[in-house]
């Protein structure tokens, strides 16, 4: 279990927020980068927000409260994943497409798609934002997404 004060989610909600910001101009869930608070507000955020890092099989690094309610998971489980496990066999080509996109042009906005949880649960997630993430001295650390829309199938 991680706890909302936890250092690392500062750190990747500044990590995610800057990417974010940098590649859209927007800022992510509406909040200011120099909040002292935006580890932690992302955190419970109501939007779903995920990321991933780098690995050849990349493993989720983060969710939020809400991605690990969806995916009916906590985060000790969430970040031992590999993040291609969120999308059934069937769909993970698709996903696969999806990131080489993102890898290339550096965001993607109004994505759909279904995935699924722990449980088996299956449902379509729409108008999902998908980013790269870059640190502050632009190295490449990984993938963010977002959503607010998703669907039980």
């Amino acid at each position: 279990m991680i706890s909302p004060q936890d250092p690392f989610l500062q750190q990747q909600g500044l990590l995610m927020a800057n990417s974010y910001h940098t590649l859209r101009g927007q800022l992510l869930c509406g909040l200011p980068l120099n909040d002292s608070e935006l580890g932690k507000k992302l955190y419970e955020h109501p939007s779903v927000i995920l990321s991933h890092g780098t690995e050849s099989d990349p493993v989720f690094c983060y969710g939020n409260l809400s991605a690990q309610s969806l995916f009916e998971m906590d985060w000790n489980t969430l970040t031992q994943m590999p993040s291609r496990h969120s999308a059934e066999q069937l769909n993970r080509e698709e996903r696969d497409r999806l990131l080489k996109i993102v890898s290339e042009s550096g965001y993607i906005k109004n994505y759909s798609g279904i995935r699924v949880s722990s449980t088996g649960r299956r449902f379509l997630i729409e108008q999902a934002v998908v980013w790269n993430l870059y640190d502050e001295e632009d190295k490449y650390r990984g993938q963010a997404a977002k959503f607010n829309d998703w669907t039980f199938l």
